[in-house]
């Protein structure tokens, strides 16, 4: 059950609406960072939780409860709408300001003092691979915790249209800044993203109407979806995918590439094992 969760945390994807604006990653789903990541800038979610050995240099603002775990270290405030849990370690440099409940573990700092309006206890709070094992059974409706490995595939599933209860997920050893998405695994981006970064992942899925402020490298494929642009170089080791609509101002590289005859690619185009050009059917009235 843990190594279905385990499995489900290592991949990286970005709901629907999810923005890089003034050193903030930004969504209205909950935030799931995996452990041993360095992110250069803050985060604004729903829940957010940060697990073991993470550096982020910015700001936690949650809607929800900010959960944090062990030996971790934020370079700003935390703020939390509803209840908040530091696990041993944690080192906050500026503000703990949190609405409800505060549990905190054992040799937490908090440089800049704390204002909990709720009850505070002193004591390691829950490990946040039991939380996650919650939060899933609760995401999915289920009642049995042996079910998890199956029910995790629906979350994800290429018939998924409800992206209302997906998380951002950033996997464990990732580095993000705001010249770098460095991820590990394969990466998702919904529809309607503004992103500011060079993305670099093992595979890239674009959705659709994005906006990214940088290029995009994979050592697998690439795919960038309807009307979205991408102002820099897309650079994929297996076949590339433009779709119908996308600008790409820079050049496009890949093993194969299936172009859209309505994209528009303002660089070169270099596909060693050939270029394939894709044009909308027409249905016959």
């Amino acid at each position: 059950m843990e190594d279905g969760i385990q499995d489900w945390i290592y991949q990286c994807s970005f709901p629907d609406g999810t923005e890089l604006q003034e050193h903030t990653l930004k969504t209205g789903n909950t935030i799931i960072i995996g452990d041993r990541c360095t992110i250069d800038y803050g985060l604004k979610g729903k829940d957010i939780v940060v697990c073991e050995f993470c550096t982020l240099n910015g700001s936690i603002v949650a809607d929800g409860d900010v959960r944090i775990d062990n030996w971790c270290e934020i370079n700003g405030d935390v703020i939390a709408a509803a209840d908040a849990y530091l696990g041993e370690g944690v080192k906050v440099h500026g503000k703990l300001i949190v609405q409800g409940d505060l549990d905190v573990g054992d040799n937490v700092q908090i440089e800049r003092g704390f204002e909990a309006k709720g009850w505070i206890s002193i004591r390691n709070p829950m490990p946040v691979i039991a939380y996650l094992i919650l939060y899933v059974m609760t995401l999915l409706k289920i009642d049995n915790p042996d079910e998890i490995d199956d029910a995790l595939k629906e979350i994800f599933g290429e018939d998924e249209d409800d992206d209302d209860e997906n998380p951002l997920l950033i996997p464990p050893s990732s580095n993000l800044d705001m010249k770098v998405f460095s991820v590990p695994t394969m990466m998702t981006i919904g529809n309607g993203c503004r992103l500011h970064g060079n993305i670099k992942a093992a595979s890239v899925v674009v959705g659709r109407d994005n906006t990214i402020f940088g290029s995009l490298r994979a050592s697998g494929l690439i795919r960038v979806g309807d009307n979205t642009q991408v102002h820099g170089n897309v650079e994929g080791g297996d076949e590339v995918t433009v779709a119908p609509g996308v600008h790409i101002l820079g050049n496009v590289s890949g093993r194969t590439l299936a172009l859209d005859e309505k994209a528009r690619i303002d660089g070169t185009i270099r596909a060693p094992e050939g270029v394939r050009f894709e044009r909308e059917v027409q249905e016959e009235a």
